[in-house]
């Protein structure tokens, strides 16, 4: 892990032009040091990746016997493969909020904000740097995409990687936001073993929603991870004819459009990160 380094403002450093290169600086420093932590920490990333494999082809194979594909418009396998895109991009998104958490218990948080650089601009190189290492994971998984009968589409595999982006800055805001509000890692923790299950099951990733009862119908139409797999999955049906989107989010019987859906992803993390950059340049 690197620190965060950063010249002083000299005399010559001023106007919007110098400032903006400054603020980029930070920006490009916290990524870079994310990216660097993603390289050092194989065995992490290796586990992190071992969970949705592990769904995807020891429960995926199991029931793919169990469930026929005329229910689902395509195997079982296949179908559970963007909610195991969903739940890997969610693991290293939310971990930037429990960072953020430590940096202040541990003081290195203090050291960056001594940065000459907004309060602002270290909280949205945290949510970029996070957004892409979350997407590099996703990435890595979209390698299984043959083994679960998908093509290699090179315009496919684009969709897909643009929408775990979007679900990754979404979910990344929602824990930065969290953990400006936080002060305890513990506090943090179990309140993400409350919430982020129960919002993966009522996703969509396991099973279609219109199997689920009407008030969790209800509840999955605010959930964020249902529309982040719903993008996914239609994203692969648009690639791939014979594979249909079943069963995801519906707004009064009919399925809202598709750049809606990635819109709302984006409007949420914007407004959410917005918000959280305004209570994490309160002084504390």
């Amino acid at each position: 892990m690197t620190a965060l380094t950063l010249r002083a403002p000299e005399a010559t450093d001023r106007g919007p032009a110098p400032r903006l290169r400054q603020e980029l600086r930070a920006i490009h420093a916290l990524v870079h040091r994310d990216l660097l932590r993603l390289a050092c920490q194989r065995a992490h990333t290796g586990l992190v990746l071992l969970q949705p494999v592990l769904y995807l082809f020891a429960l995926g194979g199991g029931l793919a016997t169990l469930i026929p594909n005329a229910s689902l418009g395509t195997g079982y396998q296949t179908y559970l493969f963007p909610g195991m895109l969903m739940m890997t991009v969610q693991t290293p998104a939310i971990m930037v909020g429990i960072r953020l958490i430590t940096d202040r218990q541990s003081g290195y948080l203090r050291e960056l904000l001594m940065a000459p650089v907004s309060r602002s601009t270290l909280l949205l190189g945290s949510c970029a740097g996070g957004t892409l290492v979350a997407a590099v994971q996703g990435a890595v998984l979209l390698c299984l995409a043959g083994a679960v009968g998908l093509p290699y589409d090179p315009l496919l595999l684009l969709l897909l990687l643009g929408g775990m982006l979007l679900a990754s800055f979404a979910i990344t805001a929602l824990a930065l936001a969290l953990a400006v509000t936080l002060r305890s890692p513990e506090t943090f923790h179990t309140l993400l073993s409350l919430l982020m299950m129960p919002l993966l099951f009522l996703s969509g990733a396991f099973f279609p929603l219109e199997s689920l009862p009407g008030w969790a119908r209800a509840l999955a139409t605010v959930n964020p991870l249902a529309y982040g797999v719903d993008l996914l999955r239609r994203s692969i049906s648009l690639r791939v004819p014979d594979q249909a989107a079943v069963g995801g989010v519906e707004w009064a019987g009919r399925q809202p459009p598709l750049s809606l859906e990635a819109g709302l992803l984006l409007t949420l993390g914007v407004l959410t990160l917005v918000w959280a950059a305004r209570r994490f340049s309160r002084p504390e």
